[in-house]
């Protein structure tokens, strides 16, 4: 069964969808750098032709060989600064039709090789690189991801439900604190998913962000625009099996926080959720809160 969240009609007709194709290094870079992608000069045809919300098709070269996900496209732009490590290299731009996209649903890295789909509808063009997919193949490719995409769905239901959870008990915790605690605190455009503030006129003292799906690498960086804006104390919740990758980040685009930031795994939440609740309690039965 096709999910009607992400393979959703545009216009009365299922979206275009394009093939986008890259090695395990392009994609990686890709995913680091707030999904973006690059196309060459040869490929401004198709890239002028791309609208957002297009539907995208993640493909890896070999050694995978396959495809990996699906996205849509959020918007288009030109770029003259180097991204990818061959650009790098030779300071020169080599994929400057650029766009931002949506992840619909990805498989992990680790998980390409084992879980990639080898789609013959797929396996027929995929050497022309990047494309627009024609009727038989977009579907052969939406009925192949179906069932991730519906597990994923569900998967999400269970993430959403946890992230509401601990920014309620983050909020609750910094009230017993005595602080100013909100949920959705605006924040340029954004919003931070909690914090703690002194008085009523002050910028926040304390500033959460909770990361359990998502985009790891926009988690970072509204922690660190607070940081900069505020010199607040910020603190990335998320599992322990997070830390090795948001060590990478720190040692890397992220490295001016490295020393700020405070990584809190979800148990040690829920544990001083637990007790900050028990001393409230306490306090109350003695008439002394």
């Amino acid at each position: 069964m096709i999910n009607s969240g992400v393979f959703a009609p545009v216009n009365g007709s299922l979206k275009q969808y394009w093939l986008v194709v890259g090695n395990p290094e392009h994609w990686a870079v890709a995913f680091q750098n707030n999904n973006v992608w690059g196309l060459q000069a040869t490929k401004r045809a198709w890239w002028e032709k791309m609208a957002e919300r297009d539907g995208l098709v993640f493909y890896v070269t070999r050694p995978v060989g396959g495809a990996i996900g699906l996205g849509t496209v959020v918007t288009k732009f030109k770029q003259d600064k180097p991204l990818w490590p061959k650009e790098v290299q030779t300071q020169k731009v080599l994929w400057p039709y650029r766009f931002e996209f949506d992840v619909d649903f990805c498989l992990r890295p680790d998980e390409w090789a084992s879980g990639k789909l080898q789609i013959d509808a797929l396996t027929a063009v995929v050497q022309a690189g990047f494309q627009p997919l024609k009727l038989k193949a977009r579907d052969a490719t939406l009925e192949a991801f179906s069932v991730f995409v519906d597990r994923a769905t569900a998967d999400s239901a269970q993430v959403g439900n946890l992230h509401e959870e601990l920014k309620r008990k983050l909020v609750e915790m910094g009230k017993i604190q005595k602080f100013l605690a909100e949920a959705e605190y605006p924040m340029d455009g954004t919003r931070l998913d909690a914090v703690w503030r002194r008085v009523e006129k002050s910028v926040p003292t304390y500033v959460f962000e909770i990361h359990v799906g998502g985009d790891l690498y926009h988690a970072l960086a509204k922690l660190k625009h607070a940081y900069d804006l505020w010199n607040s104390r910020i603190f990335l919740v998320a599992a322990q099996a997070e830390l090795p990758k948001v060590n990478s980040l720190l040692s890397g685009t992220f490295h001016e926080i490295r020393e700020r930031l405070k990584f809190v795994d979800i148990s040690k939440v829920e544990e001083l959720y637990s007790r900050k609740k028990a001393y409230r309690q306490l306090e109350d039965t003695l008439g002394i809160a």
